[in-house]
This record gives structure tokens, sequence and C-alpha cells, in this order.
């Protein structure tokens, strides 16, 4: 991490937006995951050990908020970040087609990794109405989250600062 205080500044805004912000945008069961989008961001920013640090860091943040088994977030999240940072070498380096859909796919396995982390333990809900009901609508609104932020969160995120436009963020 080149740059450690925009990581812990990332961190920091996308945990008050998921504390104050996220609940108040919740259509359906959905809400959004501001966290995830950092962590998945920073993971091709910066690399896999950026990536597993800052998930493990953000997973325990919301370990902490929520009412679930602490660690099961810690856990997904640092794996989601190792893994997404294992494919900033494979990405293409123009555009922002191929992160964005590695993101929704990493956003997707992430919480249906949580899902069934949570039911192996035997403290989450019913899988399959579970799956269905939260897993998949929450998957499409991060979607559209990580489409709409991705290329402002990945500037921000770069130690090179000098680029003019989003072509080359990845």
């Amino acid at each position: 991490m080149k740059r450690w205080w925009a990581t812990v500044g990332a961190l920091a805004g996308a945990l008050v937006l998921q504390v104050m912000l996220a609940p108040h945008l919740e259509i359906g069961n959905a809400t959004p995951s501001f966290l995830l989008l950092v962590v998945i961001t920073l993971s091709f920013v910066e690399g896999p050990s950026a990536g597993a640090v800052a998930g493990f860091a953000a997973g325990l943040l919301l370990d902490l908020l929520s009412t679930g088994p602490i660690g099961a977030w810690a856990l997904v999240l640092s794996v989601t970040g190792y893994t997404a940072g294992m494919l900033q070498e494979n990405l293409f380096a123009e555009g922002w087609l191929a992160p964005v859909t590695v993101a929704i796919i990493a956003g997707f396995l992430a919480d249906f990794s949580y899902l069934l982390a949570v039911t192996v333990l035997g403290v989450g809900p019913a899988f399959w109405a579970s799956l269905v009901q939260a897993v998949l609508p929450r998957a499409v609104y991060n979607a559209v989250l990580v489409m709409l932020a991705y290329p402002w969160l990945a500037r921000f995120l770069r130690a090179d600062r000098s680029i003019k436009s989003f072509k080359r963020l990845a």
C-alpha cells in the first residue's frame, strides 16, 4: 500500500456510507455494499496482499456492525480481496469494462460465500430463500453501484494521479 492514507480514507468513507446511507437506499431486501466495492477496487489497484489486508479490515468492521458471527465477513472479504488482487495483472490496461465485470462477479461470489458460511455455522437464514431474496438482488444492486462508482474510486486510489482520462484506470 503505497498511499495508505488514501486506503484508510476510502475504507472510512465506505464505512460511514455503509452505516448512514446504505439502510436508506434499500430496495426490496437489497442494500448496497460500499465496503465491498472499496475492497475490490483497492485489490485491482494495489494487488493481492493489500486487497487481503483491506478485506480483513473491512470485513471485521462489517462483522462488528452486523448481528452475524464475528469473523465471517472478515474471512470472506479477505479471500475476495486477495483473489481480486491476483487478477490485477490480467485485467486489460485500457478501459474499465473488464475490471467492472470482475468486480460484479466478485461481489456476487462474496455475498454467496457469506451466505454459505453462515449456513454452515448454523446461524444463517434458509439458504435457498435467502439466495433468491437477498443475494441475487444485492448482486444486481452492487453491479449498478460498481458501474457508477468504480472509475471514480479507482482514480482516487491510484498512486499515479497524473492520468487525464478514464481510459487507463485498471
